[in-house]
């Protein structure tokens, strides 16, 4: 009964259930077209390097326009913003759909379409992350609202693969695009649904780039968030990159096919929902340093034992530490993040945190297939498993130095008393 305080708080929120609910079925969705186009890009192709090559057009428009795409979300309102890029995202999901049904489907278009994909994401990722404290009614739900949020992206990320795998084996992937573009009408019908405070416009001065530098030097220049967001680059660039490598485990390691692709997502999936109930359990803000630092070497530790396996029960069983220290890195970065942050650069501070998360995964894609192509996929996530446990420790070791800094904000904040703190 405890527990279900602590998971509960955020979802006394009107506005937070209808999101929680709408999302829930859109994002299994999501999982499960991202599944889906890995196999058929694959299928097509039989290569690593397009892999790579797919994954990179998806998410590189985030790098680049994720700064400015914060601007705009602390400049427009956010609500009226998620409505339009998920009608976008819609008509993109329902267009992959028509492709493959009709059978005309070729490479390209799934390269031009994830492109489009990848500008809607620049800018729904800041407003998503940017919109979560608009719809609690309490400012300490907060930390309890991103959690859950982790918790239903990943059970959807269990969910969507699992179901997505044998949609796949059975009737094709095709399908999967179609159930994907039709669960979008849950998540508009819920933002519809919402009664959102009218936006206050503010006035600022300075142009669209005067407001990207303002972010940037806000974020570098206070070493927490410096090194969170360095970490977080880390990350996607190196411990990211299985999942377009997956695929090729699943045919030619383990010689299981779509359904044991879509196991192998699940088991991910499995240990990333575990970090995210752990997470919306966790009674305080406190300690979720050691949380960050933690998680990659996780992340590298599941990375290195998924490449040596050749056993599907023994790479099931790796992938539940590949989606634990995934979540954990990325959930409490974000909450972290989202709790110290001045009210007013909200927007921007998150298009940098999408930028060093989505938007450094292209690039990790891209060089993942490249070196798959060269040194063979369980070489390379060695490699990415090594480079995780060394930004570890180097996050480790800054922790003393960080935390000093971050616990005067914390008392400023209300989120911890000066003798808790002392503690």
């Amino acid at each position: 009964m405890s527990k279900t305080k602590f998971i509960l708080p955020a979802l006394k929120s009107r506005n937070y259930r209808l999101f929680f609910a709408g999302q829930g079925i859109s994002l299994i969705g999501t999982w499960m077209t991202q599944l889906a186009t890995v196999w058929l890009v694959y299928s097509l192709t039989n290569s690593a390097l397009m892999l790579g090559v797919v994954g990179f057009t998806s998410q590189i428009p985030s790098f680049f326009l994720a700064p400015f795409g914060g601007v705009f979300v602390d400049r427009f309102s956010r609500y009226r913003t998620l409505i339009g890029t998920q009608i976008m995202a819609m008509i993109q999901s329902l267009a992959l759909a028509v492709l493959a049904l009709t059978g005309v489907i070729q490479v390209w278009h799934i390269i031009a379409l994830s492109l489009f994909q990848g500008f809607i994401n620049a800018l729904d990722a800041p407003a998503r992350q940017a919109f979560v404290p608009e719809l609690v009614e309490k400012r300490e739900d907060l930390a309890n609202a991103i959690a859950i949020n982790s918790t239903m992206i990943n059970g959807a990320r269990l969910i969507g693969p699992a179901v997505g795998g044998l949609i796949i084996a059975r009737i094709g992937a095709a399908y999967c695009f179609l159930i994907d573009g039709l669960s979008y009408i849950a998540v508009i019908a819920a933002l519809l649904a919402m009664t959102v405070k009218p936006w206050k416009v503010t006035v600022s001065q300075g142009n669209a780039l005067q407001k990207v530098k303002e972010g940037f030097v806000y974020a570098f220049s206070f070493p927490p968030i410096r090194a969170i967001l360095l970490l977080s680059t880390l990350v996607s660039l190196m411990g990211l990159q299985n999942t377009i490598l997956v695929p090729i485990f699943a045919e030619e390691i383990l010689k299981g096919g779509a359904e044991a692709l879509g196991f192998l997502m699940a088991a991910s999936g499995v240990g990333a929902l575990s970090g995210g109930i752990y997470l919306a359990t966790r009674r305080t803000i406190l300690g979720i340093g050691k949380l960050i630092a933690i998680a990659p070497a996780i992340l590298g530790v599941g990375l290195i034992a998924f490449a040596c396996s050749r056993y599907l029960p023994l790479s099931l069983f790796t992938m539940l530490f590949v989606g634990l220290g995934t979540i954990l890195q990325i959930a409490a970065s974000n909450t972290f993040l989202q709790t110290i942050v001045e009210e007013d650069k909200r927007g921007r501070l998150m298009s940098l945190y999408t930028m060093s998360f989505l938007g450094m995964i292209p690039v990790g894609n891209l060089l993942g297939g490249f070196l798959a192509s060269r040194i063979g996929a369980p070489n390379t996530l060695i490699l990415d498993g090594i480079a995780c446990i060394i930004g570890s420790i180097l996050f480790f070791k800054q922790l003393p130095a960080l935390k000093k800094l971050v616990i005067p904000i914390y008392e400023q904040k209300g989120i911890v008393k000066p003798v808790g703190a002392a503690r």
